[in-house]
């Protein structure tokens, strides 16, 4: 069960930081769906850098350690990051009319 606890951090801090950065830049074409599903992928890849050590500073500025608030913030970050690029990714391959 410990081990279970901070995968689901992650998908919750990525989903919720895709679906946050959706919100805010309604220039994008991100449905509900993708906005999700990238934020949770982020979310996940975040937090697993998070926890392997590669982002200890990052991780200091965001007020946290290794643990569960450090694992939300940086997923929430990398879900945002994501959800960003996929958004911009479709924007620029969206018809122009």
């Amino acid at each position: 069960m410990e081990q279970l606890i901070p995968i689901i951090i992650q998908l919750i801090g990525g989903g919720a930081g895709g679906n946050i950065v959706a919100a805010l830049l309604k220039q994008l074409p991100l449905s509900k769906i993708v906005a999700t599903i990238a934020g949770i992928i982020g979310g996940v890849g975040g937090g697993q850098l998070a926890s392997s050590g590669a982002l200890d500073t990052v991780l200091q500025v965001l007020g946290g350690g290794a643990g569960n608030g450090g694992q939300a913030a940086s997923s929430a970050a990398g879900g945002a990051l994501l959800t960003l690029i996929v958004g911009f990714i479709q924007k620029a391959m969206a018809p122009k009319a």
